[in-house]
């Protein structure tokens, strides 16, 4: 029989406890109300998130990469190994506590991708980063939240109404792309990017188990 989780640390939020478990010393979850978010064992989705959304830019000169949710930092790591040495990568995260455990028990499951020269970690909400950033700022955005968007987006919500996509487009330089994953297809989602001015193709990311996809957007290039 399996050995049991451990958890090494829980903390409040507004959506229920955030807990990092462990069982031995590679094997790592994060939860959240007693739901696994991310383990440590399969990564693959956030791998082919960052993978699609940095594609064409290893040899571009001060590429740079905004990324919504740090959770593991697989998605940071395989952006960083998909760009130039001097790209910079912003992570935008909502729990501090989450960067801390990537900066220290769980660091050595990404090469400790946190720590990486190229990365500022910033701790706030990816949408506020967004509409605050300047127009033109990013040359790829990546997010990788929760359950991502649902099949109706309302037209206020900050990460996948029309006004959230409209935001993107104006941070992104032209021809950048916009890429998020989702456990789904979603219409909403879909009419605000296309509201927004992207052109936009659903790939199928995940197989089996962990079914999952990624909305991979680009800005028109004028």
């Amino acid at each position: 029989m399996p050995r049991p989780f451990v958890t090494l640390e829980s903390v409040p939020t507004p959506d229920g406890a955030l807990e990092l478990r462990r069982r031995g010393d590679r094997d790592f979850l994060i939860c959240i109300k007693g739901r696994v978010l991310m383990t440590s064992v399969a990564h693959r989705s956030e791998d082919a998130l960052a993978q699609l959304a940095c594609e064409g830019l290893k040899s571009q000169r001060n590429a740079h990469v905004l990324i919504g949710g740090l959770g593991m930092g697989f998605t940071l790591r395989a952006a960083l190994d998909a760009l130039g040495s001097d790209a910079k990568v912003t992570v935008a995260e909502l729990n501090s506590v989450v960067a801390r455990w990537c900066a220290g028990p769980i660091a050595s499951l990404t090469n400790e991708a946190a720590s990486d020269p190229r990365v500022s970690v910033v701790i706030d909400n990816v949408a506020r980063v967004i509409a605050n950033t300047k127009p033109g700022a990013f040359d790829a955005i990546a997010i990788d939240l929760y359950e991502g968007p649902h099949t109706t987006v309302k037209t206020t919500d900050e990460l996948y109404g029309p006004a959230a996509s409209a935001n993107v487009a104006r941070a992104l330089k032209p021809g950048g792309t916009y890429a998020v994953w989702c456990e789904q297809q979603t219409v909403g989602f879909e009419q605000s990017l296309r509201s927004a001015g992207f052109q936009y193709d659903l790939v199928r990311a995940g197989f089996g188990a962990r079914v999952h996809f990624v909305y991979l957007a680009k800005r028109k290039s004028k």
